[in-house]
Parts: structure tokens; sequence; C-alpha cells
């Protein structure tokens, strides 16, 4: 695939993985293994017709909206805002589910307390996975930056909610592993690529260092070998990134590796939409059932944001 095309992949297939997961999420496993998520449904959870999406999107779309006219935090912030308070690139009009850092973190700026450089919740308790679901163009926009530059710009857009080292660093990883993924590197290799990189970078800063011992079944590259009685798939953001990289290397197939990481249960949209992402990098859209694309909510609209930013984030790297 082009790069252009491997990129437009990896957002589309992250969208349908999260609408695929919005019908389940808070469902068990054992729940799931008696009546698996197969097709993309309606209702459920939050009642929402076919292919709605979530937060997930909602925020992912904000985030491609406002690096399409460059880089400034304070305008992602604030489009977060508009999302959250006015229901703004919503599916339906309205917003039906935030986490509660991210509510506090937004709350913090709309009312004046703090700007986005100072309103991420970096409590132990703060570390779900409400930056980690909407990371990905950040990874493709700054895909060209010097890693501690492309670490760097990372960090500070999770920190806009998630501002603990540790969801950092599992935004950073996840990153990473797309940029590697993005150079055409082979699975295997990118994730080796991304285990050496991370190791370098965050061992090397006394705050991340000893967050890394959290992380250590992916930097030990344990979490290939484990089993799906291993995997947890909370909303807790090393049990998303764990559940996203062994999904991911279960299958060679985006339609099979989103399919995987959603019926893990609990937290199914979001680990259906950052699974997705590396699904949709390595083996492209020709896995997913054209109904399922159709089916997602506002698709025209979504498409022509994918468009434009893509095309953006390219010209950037001309730069």
């Amino acid at each position: 695939m082009e790069l252009k095309e491997r990129m437009r992949a990896a957002i589309t297939a992250g969208i349908t993985g999260d609408a695929l997961g919005v019908p389940v999420e808070s469902s068990t496993r054992q729940e799931l293994s008696l009546c698996s998520v197969k097709n993309m449904l309606g209702y459920g959870r939050y009642d929402q017709p076919t292919g709605t999406w979530s937060d997930d999107t909602s925020m992912t779309l904000c985030t491609m909206e406002s690096l399409i006219r460059g880089y400034d935090i304070h305008d992602i912030a604030q489009k977060f805002c508009r999302w959250l308070f006015e229901g703004y690139r919503t599916a339906s009009g309205y917003v039906f589910d935030s986490g509660l850092t991210t509510f506090m973190a937004l709350e913090s700026i709309t009312s004046g307390q703090c700007t986005a450089l100072t309103s991420g919740k970096d409590s132990e308790d703060d570390n779900g996975n409400g930056s980690l679901m909407r990371i990905l163009p950040a990874a493709l926009y700054f895909r060209n930056e010097a890693t501690e530059t492309f670490l760097a710009r990372i960090h500070e857009i999770s920190a806009i909610t998630h501002a603990h080292p540790r969801a950092q660093i599992a935004c950073g990883i996840y990153s990473l592993l797309v940029r590697a993924l993005l150079d055409e590197k082979g699975k295997e290799a990118a994730f080796q690529e991304t285990v050496s990189l991370a190791l370098q970078q965050y061992e090397s800063t006394e705050d991340y260092k000893e967050e890394l011992r959290h992380f250590m079944r992916i930097l030990s590259y344990e979490v290939l070998t484990l089993s799906s009685d291993d995997i947890q798939s909370s909303g807790y953001v090393v049990d998303t990134l764990e559940t996203a990289i062994w999904s991911f290397f279960q299958h060679d197939s985006t339609r099979s590796i989103v399919l995987e990481a959603v019926n893990l249960g609990l937290d199914t949209d979001t680990n259906g939409m950052v699974a997705g992402g590396l699904a949709g990098l390595a083996h492209g859209l020709d896995s997913i059932p054209d109904e399922w694309l159709q089916a997602l909510a506002k698709k025209d609209e979504v498409t022509t944001l994918i468009d434009s930013f893509i095309d953006t984030a390219l010209k950037q790297s001309q730069s």
C-alpha cells in the first residue's frame, strides 16, 4: 500500500473498531464468548444506532481537524471542550460517554482554571486510556520528527487530559509502533524497534524510568507469548496497550484483529480503536466488510476529514 492509503486505513480501521465495540462495552469476556461480536451491531449498551462511534472517534476527529491548521495545543484542547460540552464532532449530536479524567481536565479549561498546558490530571488514578484512544493522528502527523521531539509532542497532547507519566509512556510506545509500521517494517521488526527506542528514551528520564516497570510485559516481549487468559481488557491504559498489541500479533487481517480486541470484552470500543489503528497500518482495509464501513455514522463527513488530514500530514513531512 502507498503511505497515504496505509494512513487512511489506520484511522478508518480504528473508527470501525470503535463502532464495533460501542454496543457491547462493559460486557465480560464470558458473556461475549456465548454471543461474540461478528458484525456491526446497533443499540446495546448505549442504545445507539448501528455504526455509532464513541468519544474515542470524536476526540480523534477533533485532533485531526485541529492539526490540519497546524499544531496548536490550545486549539486541540478547545475542540475537545466543544466536543464534551456542545456535542461537537459526535455521531449523534450529543455525548453519551466520557471518562472522568477527561471530563475533569476539560472542565478546568472551560472554567478558566487551567490552560491546555496545565489541565492534565496526573494522579495514580488518572491512568485510564482516554488519551491513548485518540493519539493516532498525532503519531501520523509528527512521524518525521526526531524521536525526542516526536515523543515530546505525543506526551504534550496526551497531557491535555492525561498527564501522568504512565499514560504518556503508553501513548509514546503506541506512537513509536505506529511510526515503525509506517516505515513498512514487518510486525516483528517494527515491535523490536519500538521496544529499543522506548527503553532508550524513557530510561534516561527519572520520572519515566520509574514507570517502566508497569510496561515490562511489553518491553520484555512477554506480551507476544501470553494466552488470552493473561490479557486484561479494562480501561486501564496499560491493559489497553497490551490488548491492542496482543490482538495485533494474533492475526494477519484487519477484520480478525479488530474482532479479537473487541471480543476480549470490557472496554470494547477503545480496545477496537487502538488495535484497529495498528491493524489498518499493517493490513489495510481489504478484509473489513464493506457493509461495516458503509454503516459508520456520518461516513462521508468522516471520510472527507480523514482525507484532508492525511493530505496535510503528508505535506507536513515534505516541508
